[in-house]
């Protein structure tokens, strides 16, 4: 039987398909060449012959007799090997698909030539239907599609949660009270009276400064002393505005209580600068503050420093005692409402305690040899370690009260003396007063390059301190108008002390204020940075914080209307708002632009008058 009759039947039983190993003769068909011998080819180890092209071929035609003797040609293409050893290796398949019916033709799908890897085709439709509906599956399905349901869910409510939990940006902290200002300066705590408080709130005020008598600072546990304090609270209590009190505490009088002890007890004298015996004559040329008599009291036969009133004794303020007293006196003050202080005469807390003679000034101002001013003073003021003992101080104010303060009533001179040892040019106190740019800026004529000025004097303390702005130091006589300054002046870093008798007072408006404490408490001004400007004869600056309208304040110290010049030079923008300007601005003997509250202006084309002040808002122009 033939290999054709064998597949036939072989295939009657599977009407589709059928697979079985087998090897066919193949016959060449060449078109170009006649009579070409028919070989073996081994169906799957190569490709049918190039002319076939992979077409469907009909069985009749490729198949032979089963016993048709090979010429040698398959041993060829099988190897050495016999060709039933090879068949029995390789298993290629070949799967013969019934065809046309009539003709008796069956289609052959060759499977893996070459010994190729079966390619993967995946179930087909029919088979997987088979599985469409078996319980497994079906619960398998429901597991994944509630499952990523489920995770999805939770994905979104945990972004809300998120959100909704995630911390806000915080808006910016407000100045602490005595940064904000200003603070009203009134006289002594005896003086009192139910009036200042609305004096201070003409002010928008913050604090209200008043003196405490030099000789009552240790005294002030003492009955009269204690309800002169609290009636002074009393009278601001209603109030938000906080009593500040100036406060001498470098010397004592003759009857105070160190002095009695110092005399009872040699231990205690510690507390004053004493040399004992005056058989060898003063101990140093050391002259009272200002005058031209020495410094030296005698007190029993002993020598003790003396260097201000007549009667009072110097305290060595580094001594345990007096630590520990004044210590004690700013509890208690604080205990009785007291919230800030501000300490006078603080370079003079320590001196040399060599006590050596002063050295004579390099320009004294006059040649007599008792005259203070001859003197260069190196032993008695701005000695080493002044920062560090202020700090001291300021710890105990911190300790008793968060929100209290301690400063200095006067010029410090010399900022380098009040840093820390070991804090990078920190000062050990709050609120520094520095420079004399405030009395230039309000003088009777304009003499000094204000600008440089004002560099100096944030460079001097640092760029880091908020300043005290002392407003009596303001000529009477000045040409500006007052409003002018206290625009000018609040505006810059640092709070205004404005005493009640000034003109920066009396001719400045209660709107004026109202509107200085409204700029002052904008995130531009209170954490904003400051960069000063300069064009011609004008001064200006800029008060700017990320994300918030800046501010930019123009001031004309000069006697003639001057144009604005800023934008071009200092890429400010050409356009601003107006937010205010001084009571003089539109003045009609001013022949500058006058303006209007919340107007648009050109800043190039803007002319300041005389004497005269402006603040502007903007929004920054962004730099490519």
């Amino acid at each position: 039987m033939n290999l054709f009759s064998r597949l036939k039947r072989i295939g009657a039983g599977n009407k589709s398909s059928v697979t079985l190993p087998v090897t066919v003769p193949v016959p060449s068909h060449n078109e170009n060449e006649e009579d070409t011998p028919e070989i073996y080819k081994v169906i799957g180890e190569d490709k049918l012959p190039a002319n076939r092209n992979n077409r469907e071929a009909s069985t009749a035609d490729m198949v032979k007799e089963e016993k048709f003797v090979p010429d040698g040609a398959d041993e060829e293409m099988l190897g050495s090997g016999g060709g039933d050893e090879k068949l029995a290796e390789r298993r290629d398949e070949v799967k013969f698909i019934k065809g046309d019916h009539q003709n008796g033709d069956a289609k052959i799908d060759i499977g893996n030539l070459n010994g190729a890897k079966p390619e993967f085709t995946g179930m087909s439709k029919e088979e997987l239907l088979k599985y469409a509906n078996d319980p497994f599956w079906v619960r398998l399905r429901w597991i994944f599609f509630l499952g990523f349901w489920a995770i999805w869910v939770a994905m979104l409510v945990g972004a809300i949660l998120i959100i909704i939990g995630a911390p806000k940006c915080a808006a910016p902290q407000p100045l602490p009270w005595y940064k904000r200002g200003p603070h009203a300066k009134f006289g002594l705590v005896g003086t009192a009276k139910t009036e200042d408080v609305s004096l201070a709130k003409k002010l928008s005020a913050t604090g209200a400064i008043y003196e405490l008598p030099a000789l009552l600072t240790y005294e002030v546990k003492k009955a009269d002393v204690e309800a002169q304090i609290k009636h002074l609270v009393d009278l601001y209590q209603s109030s938000e505005v906080k009593v500040i009190l100036d406060i001498t505490p470098n010397f004592v009088g003759e009857d105070s209580q160190l002095v009695k002890d110092a005399l009872d007890n040699a231990e205690k004298r510690s507390a004053l600068i004493w040399v004992n015996g005056t058989g060898q004559g003063v101990p140093n040329t050391w002259l009272k503050v200002g005058g031209s008599t020495t410094a030296w009291g005698d007190l029993k036969g002993n020598f003790v420093l003396s260097q201000f009133e007549p009667g009072t004794y110097d305290l060595k303020m580094s001594s345990k005692i007096v630590r520990h007293e004044l210590s004690s006196a700013l509890q208690h003050l604080i205990g009785l409402g007291v919230q800030g202080f501000r300490l006078k005469n603080t370079k003079f807390f320590l001196i040399n305690d060599n006590l050596d003679d002063e050295t004579i000034s390099p320009l004294p101002k006059d040649n007599n040899l008792m005259d203070y001013t001859f003197y260069t003073h190196t032993q008695t003021t701005f000695q080493p370690g002044l920062g560090d003992l202020l700090y001291d101080y300021l710890g105990v104010v911190k300790n008793a009260s968060s929100e209290a303060f301690l400063s200095v009533a006067e010029d410090i001179v010399r900022p380098d003396a009040y840093e820390l040892s070991q804090a990078g040019g920190a000062l050990g106190i709050d609120l520094p007063m520095y420079g004399q740019f405030m009395k230039s800026v309000g003088a009777s004529q304009q003499k000094r390059n204000l600008v440089e000025e004002l560099q100096q004097t944030f460079v001097a303390t640092r760029n880091v301190s908020w300043l005290q702005w002392n407003f009596g130091d303001i000529y009477v006589d000045t040409p500006t108008h007052p409003s002018a300054l206290a625009l000018f002046m609040s505006l810059l870093p640092g709070v205004p002390i404005v005493p009640v008798d000034s003109i920066a007072y009396t001719n400045v408006t209660q709107e004026t204020y109202s509107q200085i404490k409204e700029l002052r408490l904008s995130a531009s001004y209170m954490h904003g940075e400051l960069q000063i400007f300069e064009s011609k004869k004008l001064i200006a600056f800029s008060r700017i914080k990320s994300g918030n309208p800046g501010y930019f304040v123009i001031f004309n110290p000069t006697d003639l209307l001057q144009n604005s010049t800023f934008s071009a030079d200092h890429k400010l923008p050409d356009k601003m708002t107006v937010s205010y300007f001084s009571e003089n601005y539109n003045d009609k003997n001013n022949n500058g632009t006058h303006v209007a509250h919340s107007a648009k202006v050109n800043i190039n084309e803007l002319q300041i008058p005389a004497h005269s002040a402006i603040v502007l808002t903007y929004v920054p122009v962004k730099s490519e």
